[in-house]
């Protein structure tokens, strides 16, 4: 029988070409079932949380049905090491919603601008800018990253204006230990504790008309000089040697354009939109 057997077995070159085209289909079709994993927070509405209700929960789970991948996630808090131990080590393929460019990933085309805008009451005098006189006398409240000079644009803004005694900070990570830790700032403008915010966009128009009676939400005049930019490009991640996924993602990003835009402008996100196919 083994002989048989032997004489009969051909070697995989000698295949007809119509098996091997199978064959390599069979690996193609196994590759492209690989689950995409994406690095997200648990807690960070508005972006993100375990149960799938964040815009960026949204967003990704539109670009993995077009890549026809089942989507996994890789729960991590957005925290020091988010990039290095989540995406970089290898745990995750993909992250959503970091700057373009950023040195620490192979970033996309964007799929949104947005940018830092004023929070305040209604019935209260709106700022749209920091050289506004009234920032002077009013409580401000800025988002803060840490005490190493890695401060967001507005707190930067305030300080080189030397408006500094009146401001009050909010850690971008908030208290984790509650829901969406991140929302505390726009709620400090509900109660009164600060009287006027400078926020995040995305974070600023999805919790202030969530508050009762809702926040206004105003957009922050910049100019081209600037040296602080108060916009900024969005993109998702990818590993820096992963480029086959980075132009697998940049597709379908520009073929989901008007799907993004609506989720986004339904989450009160104040959208600069961008044409990706030009970047």
């Amino acid at each position: 029988m083994s002989g048989d057997f032997g004489r009969r077995t051909k070697p995989i070159g000698a295949l007809p070409l119509s098996v091997l085209a199978i064959i390599g289909a069979v690996k193609c079709a196994d590759a492209d079932q690989l689950p995409l994993r994406v690095c997200a927070d648990p807690n960070n509405l508005p972006f993100s949380n375990s149960a799938g209700e964040g815009f960026e929960n949204k967003i990704v789970s539109l670009v993995a049905d077009h890549l026809q991948r089942p989507l996994e996630y890789v729960w991590r808090a957005q925290r020091r090491g988010f990039m290095r131990e989540g995406l970089n080590s290898g745990e995750c393929d993909l992250v959503a919603a970091i700057p373009s460019g950023a040195p620490m990933a192979l970033t996309t085309r964007p799929y949104y601008r947005s940018t830092y805008v004023f929070v305040s009451k209604p019935g209260e005098p709106a700022v749209s800018s920091f050289d506004d006189p009234s920032l002077r006398e009013r409580t401000i409240g800025v988002q803060l990253i840490g005490d190493d000079g890695m401060n967001t644009p507005p707190a930067h803004a305030l300080a080189e204006r030397r408006i500094v005694g009146n401001v009050r900070g909010f850690m971008v990570y908030g208290d984790y230990r509650n829901d969406h830790p991140i929302s505390e700032i726009v709620h400090a403008v509900a109660t009164g504790e600060v009287d006027v915010a400078a926020v995040w966009g995305p974070v600023a128009g999805y919790f202030a008309r969530e508050e009762k009676p809702p926040l206004v939400v105003t957009s922050i005049a910049g100019s081209p000089e600037a040296r602080v930019p108060m916009t900024f490009d969005i993109s998702m991640g990818v590993r820096r040697t992963d480029k086959q996924l980075k132009a697998q993602v940049d597709d379908a990003l520009s073929s989901l354009a008007p799907q993004i835009k609506e989720i986004l402008v339904s989450y009160g996100v104040p959208v600069l939109w961008v044409d990706t196919d030009s970047r």
